[in-house]
């Protein structure tokens, strides 16, 4: 529109934000190469870590639903508007600004890492790389809804039905 935005993204926006928690919660269980666990945790395990990279539609839809999980979620951006409406959501919700340094210590601690970062008709930047995806425990989880534009994960290509996931440095993508 003639203020820059994406209308018809919008709800296709949303709709991949949580698709992406369904999908990696679904993926974190261990007969589909996930590490077995439930991101909201239940007595006597530890909730699952999710972490979003952008606060737009889709990142904010997905951490909105990962923390109604149960999940204690991290998301970054550099956009200070996004990140206070995150943070006033829920308590389990760390909304932080996108500095190097404190991604790099997020993902080595993500169960779940869902890439959503949109820059309209530019290539995705590179904000995940594949060091920072080693750092990942065995069997956590990369989702990268920017995949169409590159992916801000380096370590992420396209998939297809045939063969929806793959392996890379230990971590099911």
């Amino acid at each position: 529109d003639n203020r820059g935005r994406l209308p018809l993204l919008a709800p296709m926006s949303d709709i991949a934000g949580r698709l992406s928690v369904q999908i990696g919660t679904h993926l974190l269980h261990s007969p589909q190469g996930g590490r077995g666990l439930m991101l909201g945790g239940m007595a006597l395990t530890d909730r699952g870590r999710v972490v979003v990279l952008g606060a737009g539609r889709a990142g904010g839809a997905a951490a909105r639903l990962a923390s109604d999980l149960g999940a204690r979620v991290t998301v970054f951006d550099k956009n200070p508007a996004r990140l206070e409406d995150l943070h006033s959501y829920s308590p389990n919700i760390a909304a932080l600004y996108a500095y190097h340094q404190s991604i790099a210590e997020a993902v080595a601690r993500a169960d779940l890492l869902i890439g959503a970062v949109l820059l309209p008709g530019l290539h995705a930047p590179r904000i995940v790389t594949a060091e920072m995806v080693k750092t990942m425990q065995a069997g956590s989880v990369v989702i990268d809804i920017s995949v169409d534009q590159g992916g801000c994960v380096e370590t992420i290509h396209a998939t297809d039905y045939a063969n929806p996931t793959y392996v890379q440095h230990g971590v099911v993508h």
